[in-house]
């Protein structure tokens, strides 16, 4: 991946404060709350809120991403939360994962560029063992509708990058459908997602 993808995040992680907050994802939250823990997979984790969320719940977490800095804090997170998450830096094809080894991958605001965005979501399910649950929550390709009216709200300013109803269905289509919706939903999380916003909700199960 392009050097200029992996300094843009190191900038934005090396701050002080979080840069999506502390808390976890809503989607996130609720959808894990549901579920047995086990060992769970966060793609593009960035600052960890999500994966420390987890661990404290009693999951087996492992995360990655292209930023050095997003571990760093993730790391520190985790520490002052007194649980453990393996969590690498690279690009997923460079990674050590194994066929089967998730029972959940948890793919919370990972936009990844456009131009390999499907190909990852296909080659993660590889990951997935039969039978486990995808949880997707991103932008979908209406909010630049909203960002056009507040900033503040974030999200890709480039309509590839962002996601429709029809794309998670050709991405995901050896899924059982459990969730699938485009809705507008108030995000307040951190100093990068406040505002009404439209994004893609996915829950599904590999067949």
């Amino acid at each position: 991946m392009a050097d200029i993808w992996t300094d843009r995040w190191d900038e934005r992680y090396s701050k002080s404060e979080f840069a999506y907050g502390e808390q976890p994802n809503n989607y996130l939250k609720e959808q894990l709350e549901k579920l047995k823990p086990e060992e769970i997979l966060f793609p593009a984790e960035g600052e960890g809120r999500n994966a420390v969320f987890a661990a404290k719940l009693g999951w087996t977490v492992s995360a990655f991403d292209i930023s050095n800095e997003g571990r760093k804090k993730a790391i520190e997170l985790s520490a002052r939360e007194n649980v453990v998450i393996d969590y690498k830096v690279g690009e997923l094809q460079t990674l050590n994962y194994t066929n089967g080894q998730f029972g959940v991958i948890a793919l919370i605001y990972a936009h990844f560029p456009a131009n390999i965005k499907s190909q990852l979501h296909k080659m993660l399910a590889r990951y997935l063992r039969k039978g486990g649950i995808v949880i997707f929550e991103a932008f979908s390709k209406r909010n630049l509708e909203y960002l056009a009216k507040n900033e503040k709200v974030g999200g890709p300013k480039d309509v590839e990058s962002l996601f429709s109803v029809e794309e998670i269905k050709a991405d995901f289509n050896n899924y059982d459908i459990l969730e699938l919706e485009e809705t507008e939903i108030h995000l307040n999380e951190g100093l990068y997602h406040n505002g009404l916003g439209s994004v893609i909700r996915f829950v599904g199960r590999k067949r």
